[in-house]
């Protein structure tokens, strides 16, 4: 039974290992990345990368679906362990992460929203959620504003990272993350904001 079963868990492995570094190749790269480049990044033959992903858009959409869990996971996780300020901090660099993930998929992505193949709305709403649960948190102790919601946190969390993309530019996308998160804070206003920046 057990000789049985490795050969599934080798796979899994093997998919995860795969799933990861081309996670990590969308995020670092400017232009979407050749399949090829992706399978020689993870050590594997191109038959290896598509045994497991038969298409650009299968792996796209694997590595799209493992950032918004991670995203929406992640709420959940940095609640049980940080205050909500802190956690909203940890969250937002998460998601700085999953817009450079998109930037190195952006044309494959783009093409299978509008395609139907990815639910935008699904997702954005899977997003807000989790935020969510984050001003939900913070509201109950008094840690954040009681008037922002996950609409606005998301729209400015899009602007930083698109004016400071966290790979090119993380010093000044750390800063406008502090300025951000010291407005969210409760008592804090949109004069702090300004004037901190």
């Amino acid at each position: 039974m057990e000789k049985s079963r490795r050969p599934r868990s080798d796979a899994s492995r093997n998919r995860e290992q795969l799933l990861a570094v081309a996670t990590r190749t969308f995020a670092a790269s400017g232009t979407e990345p050749s399949m090829r480049a992706i399978a020689h990044e993870a050590g594997v033959g191109i038959a290896t990368l598509y045994r497991h992903f038969p298409t650009r858009e299968s792996l796209v959409d694997a590595v799209y679906q493992d950032q918004v869990q991670r995203l929406t996971d992640g709420a959940r996780e940095l609640l049980a362990e940080l205050p909500p300020h802190e956690a909203l901090r940890r969250w937002a660099e998460l998601f700085g992460d999953w817009i450079a993930t998109k930037n190195g998929m952006l044309d494959t992505l783009l093409a299978m929203i509008e395609s139907g193949e990815i639910a935008h709305a699904h997702t954005q709403a899977q997003l807000f959620e989790a935020i969510d649960a984050i001003l939900a948190a913070g509201r109950a102790t008094g840690d954040l504003r009681a008037d922002v919601t996950a609409e606005d946190i998301a729209a400015g969390l899009i602007g930083i990272f698109t004016v400071a993309h966290p790979h090119d530019h993380r010093a000044r996308a750390a800063r406008l993350l502090t300025i951000t998160m010291d407005g969210l804070r409760a008592g804090g206003s949109l004069r702090a904001i300004m004037m901190q920046s």
